[in-house]
C-alpha cells in the first residue's frame, strides 16, 4: 500500500527571515541613530550658544585731576571823544599803561599782542558827534604763576586810568591731554572690569573677555565748578574726565 502521508521536515533546517525585513530593520537602525546623535548634538549647541549669549555691559570712569600750562587773557578797552584822533589817542595812552603793566611783571614784550581795534561813530541826544574807539590786546603765556599774579593785580590797570570792558578775562587752558589719555582709558577699563566683576559675583557668573567697548569723549572742566557771573575768574586748576562703555562676556 503506497504511503500517501506528508514528509516531514527535518529540526534541523533553520528558518531565514525575509530579505526586505532585515533592509528595513538595518534602515531604522541607522535612523534611530542618527536621531539620538542629531539630537545630542543640537542640544550641546544651543547650551554653547546661551552661553555664548551671556554677557554685561558697564561703564568705566577715570577722572585726573591737572594743572592748566597755558594762559590767556583778551583785555578790552575804548575811549570816546568828539572826534577820532582825541578818541585814539586816549586808546593809545590806554595801551601804553596796559604794556606797562605787563612789563612790571615781567612779561616778554611778544607776549602781548593786539587782536582786533573796532571804530564806532554815533550822535548823541544832544545832536553831537562821537567816536568810540574800541581795542583788545591779548596775552598768551605758559607762565601760569605769573598770570594769575597779573590777574590778582588787574585793579592797578584801573587805577592807571585804563576802563575795562566786559570780556577781560583770564582763561587758563590744559594742553597736555594726549599724554594722559593712554593712561586714563586704562584706568576707565580696571574701573569698568570692576564693576563687571561684582556683577558676575552676584549672579554666580565668571567675567570673560571684552566683546566690545566704546570709549567717551574726554571732558576738561574747572575742578571746583565753572567760572561764570561778575568776579567769578577762571581756574588753573582743571579736572579730566572720560568714560567707556565697555561690554564684557560672562563664564
Amino acid at each position: 500500500m503506497a504511503d500517501n502521508s506528508a514528509p516531514a521536515v527535518s529540526p534541523s533546517t533553520p528558518v531565514l527571515p525575509d530579505r526586505r525585513a532585515r533592509s528595513w530593520l538595518a534602515g531604522s537602525t541607522i535612523v534611530a541613530a542618527g536621531l539620538v546623535l542629531g539630537g545630542f548634538l543640537l542640544g550641546d549647541g544651543l547650551v554653547r550658544a546661551k552661553h555664548a549669549d551671556r554677557s554685561v555691559t558697564v561703564r568705566g570712569l577715570a577722572e585726573r585731576e591737572v594743572v592748566a600750562n597755558l594762559a590767556t587773557w583778551t583785555i578790552s578797552y575804548s575811549a570816546t571823544a568828539t572826534d577820532l584822533a582825541s578818541a585814539q589817542a586816549a586808546v593809545d595812552r590806554d595801551t601804553a599803561s596796559i604794556e606797562a603793566f605787563f612789563d612790571d611783571l615781567g612779561f616778554a614784550a611778544e607776549a602781548l599782542q593786539p587782536t582786533g581795534v573796532n571804530v564806532n561813530h554815533y550822535t548823541d541826544s544832544e545832536g553831537v558827534g562821537r567816536y568810540t574807539v574800541r581795542q583788545r590786546l591779548s596775552l598768551r603765556t605758559d607762565d601760569v604763576e605769573r598770570a594769575q599774579a597779573a590777574a590778582r593785580r588787574q585793579v592797578e590797570l584801573v587805577r592807571r586810568g585804563v576802563v575795562l570792558e566786559d570780556g577781560s578775562d583770564m582763561a587758563y587752558t590744559f594742553t597736555g591731554l594726549d599724554a594722559i589719555k593712554p593712561e586714563m582709558v586704562a584706568d576707565a577699563t580696571r574701573d569698568a572690569r570692576a564693576a563687571a566683576e561684582q556683577f558676575a559675583k552676584d549672579s554666580g557668573a565668571d567675567v570673560g573677555a571684552i566683546r566690545r567697548a566704546t570709549q567717551g569723549y574726554f571732558s576738561i572742566e574747572a575742578r571746583d565748578g565753572e567760572a561764570g557771573g561778575w568776579g567769578v575768574s577762571d581756574t588753573p586748576y582743571k579736572k579730566v574726565r572720560v568714560v567707556t562703555t565697555i561690554d564684557f562676556s560672562l563664564d
